[in-house]
Protein backbone atom coordinates (compact mmCIF):
# COMPACT_ATOMS: atom_id res chain seq x y z
CA UNK A 1 0.00 0.00 0.00
CA UNK A 2 2.42 2.30 1.13
CA UNK A 3 4.93 1.20 -2.02
CA UNK A 4 2.40 1.87 -4.28
CA UNK A 5 1.49 5.51 -3.07
CA UNK A 6 5.32 5.98 -3.02
CA UNK A 7 5.37 5.82 -6.52
CA UNK A 8 2.72 7.67 -7.40
CA UNK A 9 3.72 10.32 -5.29
CA UNK A 10 7.05 10.32 -7.26
CA UNK A 11 5.73 10.32 -10.51
CA UNK A 12 3.48 13.26 -9.59
CA UNK A 13 6.63 15.73 -8.32
CA UNK A 14 8.89 17.58 -9.77
CA UNK A 15 12.44 16.98 -9.73
CA UNK A 16 14.67 14.03 -8.72
CA UNK A 17 13.60 11.50 -5.95
CA UNK A 18 14.78 8.38 -4.63
CA UNK A 19 12.75 5.53 -3.29
CA UNK A 20 14.30 2.53 -1.41
CA UNK A 21 12.68 -0.46 -1.32
CA UNK A 22 13.56 -3.48 0.84
CA UNK A 23 14.15 -7.06 -0.54
CA UNK A 24 11.56 -8.89 2.30
CA UNK A 25 7.98 -8.26 1.67
CA UNK A 26 6.62 -6.55 4.70
CA UNK A 27 3.23 -6.82 6.49
CA UNK A 28 0.47 -4.49 5.48
CA UNK A 29 -0.94 -1.67 8.29
CA UNK A 30 -2.00 0.69 6.26
CA UNK A 31 -5.73 0.82 4.80
CA UNK A 32 -5.52 1.19 0.94
CA UNK A 33 -9.08 2.70 1.75
CA UNK A 34 -7.81 5.44 3.99
CA UNK A 35 -4.20 5.84 3.86
CA UNK A 36 -2.56 8.80 2.40
CA UNK A 37 1.07 9.70 1.45
CA UNK A 38 2.51 12.68 2.00
CA UNK A 39 6.27 13.63 0.94
CA UNK A 40 7.64 15.02 4.00
CA UNK A 41 4.72 13.76 6.26
CA UNK A 42 5.30 11.35 8.62
CA UNK A 43 2.35 9.03 10.55
CA UNK A 44 1.81 8.24 14.07
CA UNK A 45 0.94 4.56 13.90
CA UNK A 46 -0.05 4.13 17.41
CA UNK A 47 0.44 6.79 21.02
CA UNK A 48 2.65 6.55 23.33
CA UNK A 49 3.82 8.39 26.45
CA UNK A 50 6.85 7.29 27.37
CA UNK A 51 9.32 6.25 24.72
CA UNK A 52 8.94 6.68 20.60
CA UNK A 53 10.03 4.37 17.98
CA UNK A 54 10.80 5.86 15.23
CA UNK A 55 11.26 3.77 12.15
CA UNK A 56 11.07 3.77 8.41
CA UNK A 57 10.50 0.72 5.53
CA UNK A 58 10.98 -2.75 7.04
CA UNK A 59 11.40 -1.78 10.55
CA UNK A 60 8.02 0.41 10.71
CA UNK A 61 6.03 -3.38 11.42
CA UNK A 62 9.02 -4.50 13.75
CA UNK A 63 8.22 -1.32 15.75
CA UNK A 64 4.55 -1.85 16.25
CA UNK A 65 5.43 -5.42 17.16
CA UNK A 66 8.12 -4.31 19.96
CA UNK A 67 5.21 -1.45 20.90
CA UNK A 68 2.72 -4.32 22.06
CA UNK A 69 5.17 -6.82 23.85
CA UNK A 70 6.42 -3.17 25.42
CA UNK A 71 2.44 -2.50 26.04
CA UNK A 72 2.13 -6.63 27.11
CA UNK A 73 4.64 -5.99 29.84
CA UNK A 74 2.99 -3.15 30.66
CA UNK A 75 -0.25 -4.71 31.86
CA UNK A 76 2.17 -7.62 33.26
CA UNK A 77 4.79 -5.98 34.66
CA UNK A 78 5.44 -2.58 36.85
CA UNK A 79 8.24 -1.94 34.32
CA UNK A 80 6.25 -1.80 31.05
CA UNK A 81 6.51 0.85 28.36
CA UNK A 82 3.70 2.61 26.31
CA UNK A 83 5.75 3.26 23.26
CA UNK A 84 4.48 5.58 20.52
CA UNK A 85 5.19 4.57 16.94
CA UNK A 86 5.87 7.16 13.71
CA UNK A 87 6.16 6.09 10.53
CA UNK A 88 9.04 8.16 8.84
CA UNK A 89 8.47 7.16 5.60
CA UNK A 90 10.60 10.06 3.84
CA UNK A 91 13.84 10.84 5.10
CA UNK A 92 14.32 13.58 2.76
CA UNK A 93 11.99 16.06 3.57
CA UNK A 94 11.72 14.81 7.23
CA UNK A 95 8.63 15.51 9.08
CA UNK A 96 10.48 17.78 12.00
CA UNK A 97 7.57 18.85 13.48
CA UNK A 98 5.98 15.33 13.99
CA UNK A 99 9.68 14.21 15.64
CA UNK A 100 9.87 17.71 17.66
CA UNK A 101 6.53 16.92 19.06
CA UNK A 102 6.93 13.19 20.07
CA UNK A 103 10.37 13.98 21.28
CA UNK A 104 8.51 16.95 23.65
CA UNK A 105 5.63 14.65 24.80
CA UNK A 106 8.35 11.28 25.56
CA UNK A 107 11.56 12.37 25.90
CA UNK A 108 13.53 9.78 24.18
CA UNK A 109 13.26 8.51 20.72
CA UNK A 110 14.77 4.95 19.64
CA UNK A 111 15.00 5.09 15.86
CA UNK A 112 14.91 1.98 13.34
CA UNK A 113 16.05 1.35 10.41
CA UNK A 114 17.38 -1.40 7.82
CA UNK A 115 20.14 0.89 6.63
CA UNK A 116 23.63 2.26 8.08
CA UNK A 117 23.56 3.69 11.23
CA UNK A 118 25.84 6.60 9.34
CA UNK A 119 23.82 9.23 7.49
CA UNK A 120 20.18 7.77 7.76
CA UNK A 121 17.07 8.13 9.86
CA UNK A 122 18.62 8.33 12.63
CA UNK A 123 21.11 10.78 12.08
CA UNK A 124 18.10 12.92 10.35
CA UNK A 125 16.22 12.58 13.40
CA UNK A 126 19.62 13.58 15.76
CA UNK A 127 19.84 16.56 14.18
CA UNK A 128 16.18 17.40 13.61
CA UNK A 129 16.27 16.47 17.48
CA UNK A 130 18.98 18.75 18.05
CA UNK A 131 18.03 21.61 17.03
CA UNK A 132 14.35 21.17 18.18
CA UNK A 133 13.80 19.75 21.46
CA UNK A 134 16.90 18.39 22.70
CA UNK A 135 16.36 14.45 23.99
CA UNK A 136 18.14 11.34 23.67
CA UNK A 137 17.87 8.93 20.55
CA UNK A 138 19.32 6.08 20.33
CA UNK A 139 19.81 4.42 17.16
CA UNK A 140 19.36 1.32 16.07
CA UNK A 141 20.65 0.27 12.52
CA UNK A 142 23.45 -1.72 10.38
CA UNK A 143 26.66 -0.77 12.14
CA UNK A 144 29.43 0.77 10.08
CA UNK A 145 31.30 -2.55 9.50
CA UNK A 146 31.76 -4.81 6.44
CA UNK A 147 28.28 -6.05 4.83
CA UNK A 148 27.54 -10.07 5.50
CA UNK A 149 26.03 -12.27 2.68
CA UNK A 150 23.72 -14.72 3.94
CA UNK A 151 18.84 -14.78 4.02
CA UNK A 152 17.46 -11.77 4.21
CA UNK A 153 15.82 -12.91 7.88
CA UNK A 154 18.93 -13.97 9.36
CA UNK A 155 20.78 -10.86 8.93
CA UNK A 156 18.11 -8.78 10.10
CA UNK A 157 18.27 -10.60 13.29
CA UNK A 158 21.83 -10.60 13.12
CA UNK A 159 22.14 -6.90 12.72
CA UNK A 160 19.31 -7.06 15.78
CA UNK A 161 16.61 -5.20 13.36
CA UNK A 162 13.98 -6.98 14.63
CA UNK A 163 11.60 -6.34 17.51
CA UNK A 164 13.02 -8.43 20.23
CA UNK A 165 15.94 -5.91 20.18
CA UNK A 166 14.32 -3.17 19.52
CA UNK A 167 12.33 -4.04 22.85
CA UNK A 168 15.65 -4.63 24.74
CA UNK A 169 17.52 -1.30 23.60
CA UNK A 170 14.19 0.39 24.53
CA UNK A 171 13.94 -0.69 28.29
CA UNK A 172 17.78 -0.26 28.44
CA UNK A 173 17.49 2.94 27.44
CA UNK A 174 14.87 4.25 29.74
CA UNK A 175 16.98 5.21 32.14
CA UNK A 176 19.12 8.10 29.96
CA UNK A 177 15.12 10.19 29.99
CA UNK A 178 16.06 13.49 32.34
Amino acid sequence: VEARAAVKAAIEMEGPVYLRFGRLAAPIFNDPETYQFEIGKGITLREGKDVTLVATGLMVSEALDAAEQLEAAKRLEADGISARVLNIHTIKPLDVDLIAKAAAETGLLITVEEHSIIGGLGAAVAEAVCDTCPVPVVRIAVNDEYGHSGPAVDLLKEFGLCAEHIVEVTKASMAKKA
